[in-house]
């Protein structure tokens, strides 16, 4: 009986964690990834050995991920964002179109440096103290914050290590990173930088063209700070006049850091285990300089994103062994064949709407797993699968409902008190973003016609 219940319970536990995780994007997303895991299991569409495989295919991107964020909790613990939100508020120098550049360029880095979900949780908050304290209103406030959390969350597309789902997705079309870095850093980069002049014609004549001017050291006092080890009530661990030779120092070790996974990649050294020996450098250097124990870690690190993933792919998994991949692979077979332009477009578009409807984690697992069985030659599976990188990093930020991390920047944007509806949020990705994806994915076409 619970055999011919399979599939239908299957498919109703995909949609109800779906529609849960929209419905109640303040809920952690784990929760409810996890009670439809659960369901899934119990229907029998996923085995215990299927468990085995699915462990085997996240572990090391959850490792790899696990151990960016720690860097992360480190950084903040020397006071690194806060001290960066003043670097930004002295290097625009009153100038508000100064101010949109850097914040789209530190909203890129940190991507790079952590990971479009932690990215999106440190910048939000710090831009919105930033611009709380510059006095503007609203409607000014808003390009800045939107055009941040969009280049934030599609900063993960240039290199894979800036995203769990990409990382899990590497290794099922068995791509190393430094292969996915060579032919997708240059498209996607220059599509970034495509989508960052969309918006700034886009919210031209809002941005202000001066800037109240407000007292340096404003994140000291701040309550939203929380601990500032570098402030000056601190007893002098660093003195002020060391700081920015002191954060320098920690930006170019952890710059040096994400180099070392791509020559990891390229010399095929296992990558999470390069990520794990730099995050315990950062810990060993904190301990010295601070006297912080690497215990906080276990209570500071975010592991409901390794259940989440875990989760998903259990229910990805499950709805792969129902049928669902078989019935893709019909409807998806025409569109990936042909030249390279075609296959690329397609997916990516694909991609894009898949990610829009379904949230771009599950979209792109399920794009991933009907390509491997499409039994494409090697070079048009690489780039069918960059492309769906592109659709689910780019193209799902059409609806704040495509990615965790959009959704996460709306929650936050509503505890900040600043007021952003779905219309005013539309009103800016229908027009930037699908010409964005269509730019960079016939660029990606290109790109890897020219390097092979």
């Amino acid at each position: 009986m619970l055999h011919d219940l399979m599939i239908p319970i299957t498919v109703l536990a995909f949609l109800c964690t779906i529609s849960f995780i929209f419905w109640r994007p303040h809920v952690n997303e784990a929760i409810p990834a996890t009670m439809g895991a659960i369901v899934v299991l119990l229907s029998g569409s996923v085995s215990l050995t299927d468990l085995g495989v699915i462990t085997e295919t996240i572990g090391g991107a959850a490792i790899t991920i696990m151990a960016t964020i720690v860097m992360a909790i480190v950084l903040e613990s020397f006071g690194f964002f806060n001290w960066a939100a003043e670097q930004l508020l002295e290097r625009a120098r009153g100038s508000g179109i100064r101010l949109f550049w850097l914040t789209n360029l530190f909203c890129f880095l940190m991507t790079l440096f952590v990971n479009n979900d932690g990215s999106i949780l440190i910048t939000t908050p710090i831009l919105l103290m930033l611009l709380q304290h510059l006095g503007l209103k609203n409607h000014q406030k808003i390009p800045y914050l939107l055009s941040g959390a969009l280049i934030a969350t599609a900063s993960s597309a240039p290199i894979g290590v800036s995203n769990i789902v990409n990382l899990i997705a590497l290794k099922i079309v068995h791509m190393d990173l430094y292969m996915h870095t060579a032919m997708m850093f240059v498209p996607a980069s220059l599509g970034l930088v495509f989508l960052t002049f969309l918006l700034f014609a886009t919210f031209y004549k809002t941005l202000p063209r001066r800037l109240p001017e407000v007292k340096q050291g404003i994140w000291n006092h701040s309550p939203k700070s929380g601990y500032h080890p570098l402030k000056d009530a601190d007893t002098t661990l660093i003195p002020r006049e060391n700081r920015t030779k002191f954060m320098r120092n920690i930006l170019i070790f952890v710059f040096c850091v994400r180099v070392s996974l791509f020559a990891a990649s390229y010399i095929h050294f296992p990558v999470p285990l390069m990520a794990v020996f730099g995050s315990l450098f950062l810990l060993a250097w904190r301990w010295y300089h601070l006297k912080i124990s690497p215990a906080d870690m276990i209570k500071k690190t975010p592991w409901y994103i390794l259940i989440f993933a875990f989760s998903m792919y259990v229910i990805i998994y499950g709805l792969n062994n129902i049928g669902l991949t078989h019935w893709l692979i019909h409807f998806m077979q025409p569109l990936v064949s042909g030249s390279i332009l075609h296959a690329s477009v397609m997916m990516g578009i694909l991609l894009s709407i898949l990610s829009n409807f379904f949230n771009n984690h599950p979209a792109l697992m399920v794009g991933t797993l009907t390509l491997t069985n499409m039994g494409l030659d090697p070079l048009t599976l690489k780039i069918s699968y960059l492309a769906s990188v592109i659709g689910s990093d780019v193209g799902s930020l059409l609806l704040p409902i495509g990615t965790l991390a959009t959704l996460m920047w709306m929650h936050i944007l509503k505890k900040g008190k600043v007021k952003i509806s779905w219309k005013e949020y539309l009103k800016v990705t229908s027009t930037v973003i699908p010409i964005t994806v269509i730019f960079t994915l016939v660029l990606l076409a290109y790109w890897v016609q020219w390097i092979f």
